[in-house]
């Protein structure tokens, strides 16, 4: 196993909670950080839903108040931001709870971010720009996939340019990640198929990246086994509390291992078609994942190889190269047993958006520690194949 040339780094929530039922224990979990009033940052489906009526009572029970705002949008935008930091301050809140997947949390750390070091969430784009941290936070997942809860990011659209804004700091973490499952039985088909892709990609790209280290190897590689084992089964059976489960800790898992170990061009690929056009975060990744593989392989055979045995794919015998291959097989057999689109053009992306689109790509946060050199070509060229 070759090590990272990097000093590794380590950024979580200091509390987290995993297990049917861990939803409940919101509200005692708020009064240890000292809140006094929560402002819920969620959507309007979990809202019209009730599911965030039901938090607010968890954390009412526990003696703590609490608004909802309910203005998460998919890929949140900095409009979104500044309605929920209104919110906040209408509300008289000191504290917040992030209800959802990805842009719930994403929009509740923006919101977080601004109700203590000001300005706009424009202002912090990149790495430790957050000198101060967020009020208390408490992140409750409803999805399995994206890993915010416990990630020290959030992105967020500008909608002056359509591209997205990533914040990346030790003060954007929760301080408690919540993963329920029971909150998780309700999401349909496709966007479990989505959001399950979306953890598979953390995963792949964290155990591959330049950035890898021994801790986020562990993460990773157990998370891959877990999606392999899971995902499928919460497709077909979104009641199967067992599959739920084991998603929930296999996006866990992967959130944890890319948080130290960074990402690749998978994802610098695919913020694009998502904030540009509004196409789903975890089927672009979906799309990707096995072509930024092809595209990678030969700079990590070993590692894509580990991969495929991680997918449960029998690899005794086989070449690296003959494994890695096999593992790429694994991946895209997975994302057609579960219904992911074959390509971006069915989803509505033109040839003519894929040069500005490269572009962009080009200046990703995640693209510097994809383990092979990326040149605006190649960009151009896995966006072709990815049509």
């Amino acid at each position: 196993m070759s090590m990272p040339l990097t000093v590794a780094r380590f950024l979580m929530p200091a509390i987290s909670l995993i297990g049917c039922g861990a939803a409940k224990g919101v509200g005692a979990n708020l009064k240890v950080y000292g809140a006094k009033k929560a402002l819920i940052v969620t959507d309007k489906g979990l809202s019209k839903a009730g599911v965030a009526s039901t938090i607010k009572k968890y954390i009412e029970d526990a003696g703590v108040q609490a608004a909802i705002f309910d203005g998460a949008e998919p890929n949140p935008t900095d409009q979104n931001v500044a309605a929920g930091l209104k919110a906040y301050n209408e509300n008289g809140c000191d504290s917040i709870v992030s209800l959802g997947g990805g842009s719930s949390h994403d929009c509740g750390k923006a919101v977080g971010i601004l109700a203590t070091n000001g300005g706009r969430i424009h202002d912090y784009q990149g790495f430790d720009t957050v000198t101060k941290p967020m009020p208390p936070f408490v992140a409750i997942n409803t999805t399995a996939g994206t890993g915010s809860e416990v990630t020290p990011a959030a992105v967020i659209t500008n909608t002056q340019n359509h591209v997205k804004m990533v914040v990346w700091s030790i003060n954007v973490s929760a301080n408690v990640a919540i993963n329920d499952p029971e909150l998780m039985v309700g999401m349909p088909p496709p966007l479990t198929a989505a959001t399950g892709m979306d953890a598979l990609t953390h995963a792949v790209e964290a155990y591959v990246s330049l950035g890898h280290n021994p801790k986020a190897d562990a993460l990773a590689l157990q998370a891959i086994k877990m999606i392999a084992k899971y995902l499928r089964k919460a497709v077909a059976n979104g009641q199967n509390i067992e599959a739920r489960t084991g998603m929930a800790y296999a996006e866990y898992l992967a959130g944890e291992a890319f948080s130290s170990a960074g990402l690749g061009i998978a994802h610098s690929l695919a913020h694009q078609p998502g904030s540009f056009i509004g196409l789903p975060h975890g089927v672009c990744n979906a799309i990707f994942l096995p072509l930024v593989c092809e595209f990678n392989m030969n700079a990590c055979l070993e590692r894509y190889a580990e991969v495929a045995a991680a997918m449960g794919e029998k690899i005794c015998g086989l070449t690296p190269r003959e494994a890695a291959l096999k593992g790429i097989d694994a991946i895209r057999t997975l994302s057609a047993d579960i219904g992911i689109p074959s390509g971006l053009a069915e989803l509505g992306m033109k040839v003519e958006d894929i040069p500005n689109m490269a572009e962009w790509a080009m200046k990703e946060v995640c693209t510097p520690t994809n383990p092979r050199n990326t040149t605006l070509k190649d960009m151009i060229a896995i966006y072709n194949k990815a049509m």
